[in-house]
């Protein structure tokens, strides 16, 4: 842990005023930055990869920190953003990446997860990742009215969802 060098140890303390205060703040700073980074993986990089990483995010982010790329970018699907804003989680404004790129940048990542047989089979491997992979439905390419592909989205949502608590059930209680 790098610390501002015009403060030592007695200083901290004095600041936080307890013992117990700064030990609760280190291990904080400790935990924090040990975080394991997930990257969950689909072909446009634009709905189920997005879905699975917000909603990781969500539910395990004081665990993990979730990630998404994809072998083909395009933008994200309104499908997508429609169904999980009504879950309170706004993914209009994230960004589609390129897994070479996040590839070639070297970030260590503990999990790569593709969320579809497509990304399962043009995906690069990760070094020291552990690759899973979860096949879900594609939303572009449901059919129908508006409101038909929003509920078909809404239930491949809502299995990402399940397959996240499931997961995270199993990888927290390993971790502890």
């Amino acid at each position: 842990m790098i610390m501002d060098s015009r403060f030592r140890g007695n200083d901290i303390l004095e600041l936080l005023g307890t013992r117990e205060k700064y030990i609760c703040v280190y291990t904080h700073i400790v935990n924090t930055m040990k975080k394991p980074k997930i990257l969950f993986l689909c072909v446009h990089n634009s709905g189920r990869s997005q879905i699975a990483a917000a909603l990781l995010n969500r539910m395990c982010g004081d665990k993990f920190k979730a990630e998404s790329a994809g072998t083909e970018p395009s933008v994200i699907n309104p499908l997508a953003i429609e169904v999980m804003k009504e879950m309170g989680i706004d993914i209009s404004g994230n960004k589609t990446r390129q897994v070479f790129d996040v590839y070639k940048s070297g970030t260590l990542f503990a999990y790569a997860i593709s969320v579809c047989s497509e990304a399962e089979e043009k995906c690069p491997v990760f070094p020291r990742a552990q690759m899973l992979h979860w096949n879900f439905s594609d939303p572009s390419q449901f059919q129908g009215t508006w409101e038909e592909k929003v509920e078909q989205t809404r239930k491949v949502r809502d299995a990402i969802a399940k397959r996240i608590e499931e997961w995270c059930i199993v990888e927290c209680a390993v971790k502890a």
